[in-house]
């Protein structure tokens, strides 16, 4: 279809913006046309059906993350359309941080490592497709895949991520075979701003470049993103925040993917280092410092709900959010296993999860009583170290990366996590890795940690950033309750000084699980 004509039909479509709009996002109302869903939303803020599909998908819900993992696999290696920010021998910066992918594999080979995976990693719940490549330049592979996991494995949530050019023509096909969470990256709405990002895209057969490529682009993925919502498929959109570029006019586009439905917008820092070979990076187009991101993402929310908790992860990623198992997983191990799909198992977990969940919503709410008469409108920033199950439970010379989260009189509200080398190497601490976590938590006024040695409590003291041990294990939100509340006394006291904090770094690059293989793809 030439571009004019695909420019017709979006025109029919633009329309239909009216029936889709009040669906806010998720089906849920909300006052001044921001609805309470979104990443950090729980049981009571959402229509049961959508609940049920987002409860335990770790990139659709905040709380869900801290207990789910889930699984990409790479079936997919062709792509249709070039971004400044991608290097084809890479992971496709949309979803994956830019390293390679260790280990291409055929819809076959993906199913039972799917279910290799399932059987020895309970959490596990989600297999989504995201490359390295586009899955829908890969149909046949794509939902091939998804075809064979389906009917082995019925209990897992299939997802897959795309540019959204050949998304029009396969909307039916997605929900075919029970697809019901997609995500689409939508950069820009704006040709001119467009032809910044792609050089070119691929078109039934004809190459397209500058602003008729990507009009072309949008057009083609705003119509796949109102047809999914109207089918009833809740949809992420991903946008990379590029300073300077589309940075300002992601507002926008924020604007125009809530008016057709998207469930949550997901604003993510461009990695842009020179040794990944992309255009923007060997032309030294910087990404964005913490604060601008944050900052970008706060201005959007008033419009719709912010994804705060995505990893950028890799096209072939294991596990919970953060780490990558995929290392344990190899096809040859894969081949060597006697895989054995425990059905009960994974629903005992599931089960032990919501226990677990009742009792965090519990104490957390206990604890906000606590900040009840409270009018300080003061916020602070806290980093946390985590392993995963909502918890401060990480040893913070072993941290891989810190949570943040923002504290008023409101509570706790998780924005972002600060990925960082590895500060305690073989028992001894480095230096230079040391001042890297200070610079990713600059903007921090303390960081809550299982524990801690001496000598990095008193560098952060130095730096201004309050080393906190006294909530080993204890819940995530409660103790940063329990924190802020005794930080607002010191604050009244004059025990404490109201400085304003820095910004942060956020860190370029991947992170590489330690003994994870690493080698081009083929």
């Amino acid at each position: 279809m030439e571009p004019g004509r695909v420019s017709e039909r979006f025109s029919k479509l633009k329309g239909l913006a009216i029936a889709v709009a009040p669906h806010k996002g998720c089906g849920s109302s909300g006052g001044s046309g921001k609805s309470s869903c979104g990443s950090s939303a729980g049981s009571g803020d959402l229509p049961p059906d959508v609940w049920e599909k987002v409860k335990n998908h770790p990139c659709y819900s905040e709380e869900a993350h801290h207990h789910y993992a889930r699984m990409h696999v790479a079936v997919a290696p062709a792509c249709n359309i070039q971004c400044n920010y991608c290097n084809r021998k890479y992971d496709c910066a949309n979803e994956s941080r830019p390293g390679v992918v260790s280990e291409r594999l055929t819809p076959e080979q993906a199913a039972r490592k799917v279910l290799a995976v399932a059987s020895e990693i309970p959490q596990m719940t989600v297999l989504g497709i995201a490359g390295p490549g586009d899955p829908l330049a890969n149909p046949d592979k794509t939902f091939g895949t998804f075809d064979r996991v389906f009917k082995a494995a019925p209990d897992i949530k299939l997802c897959l991520s795309t540019n959204g050019l050949a998304l029009p023509d396969h909307v039916a096909r997605i929900k075919d075979f029970k697809v019901d969470h997609v995500t689409i990256t939508i950069n820009m709405i704006d040709p001119e701003v467009g032809a910044r990002i792609y050089p070119w895209v691929f078109f039934r057969h004809k190459r397209y470049t500058g602003k008729d490529a990507a009009k072309l682009l949008s057009e083609r993925q705003l119509e796949g993103l109102e047809m999914l919502t109207q089918a009833g498929i809740l949809c992420k959109v991903n946008s990379v925040m590029i300073p300077g570029i589309n940075d300002d006019h992601l507002v926008e586009v924020n604007k125009a993917v809530k008016s057709r439905g998207a469930f949550l917008h997901n604003i993510m820092p461009l990695i842009s280092a020179p040794e990944h070979g992309t255009v923007f990076g060997l032309s030294g187009q910087r990404g964005p410092t913490a604060q601008e991101l944050k900052a970008l993402q706060d201005k959007c929310e008033g419009e719709m709900n912010m994804m705060r908790h995505c990893r950028q992860c890799r096209a072939d990623a294991v596990g919970l959010l953060g780490e990558d198992r995929g290392a344990e997983f190899t096809t040859e191990r894969i081949e060597s296993m006697e895989v054995q799909y425990d059905a009960g198992k994974r629903q005992a977990y599931r089960d032990s999860v919501e226990v677990e969940r009742s009792a965090r919503r519990a104490a957390r709410e206990q604890e906000l009583l606590t900040l009840a008469g409270e009018n300080s409108n003061r916020k602070i920033l806290l980093a946390v170290a985590t392993k995963g199950g909502g918890k401060v439970n990480e040893h913070f010379g072993h941290a891989k990366e810190f949570q943040i989260y923002e504290m008023s009189t409101a509570g706790a509200k998780f924005v972002g996590h600060r990925r960082v080398d590895l500060y305690c190497q073989g028992g001894y601490g480095e230096e230079d890795a040391l001042a890297g976590v200070i610079r990713a938590i600059n903007d921090c006024v303390a960081v809550l940690v299982a524990k801690i040695g001496a000598c990095p409590k008193e560098e952060l003291r130095k730096a201004g950033i309050e080393p906190i041990d006294q909530y080993a294990y204890g819940y995530i939100e409660t103790s940063a309750i329990s924190y802020y509340r005794g930080y607002l006394e010191r604050l009244k006291s004059g025990a404490v000084a109201d400085v304003e904090r820095g910004d942060a770094v956020i860190r370029q690059g991947a992170f590489v699980e330690v003994g994870a293989p690493a080698g081009q793809a083929a």
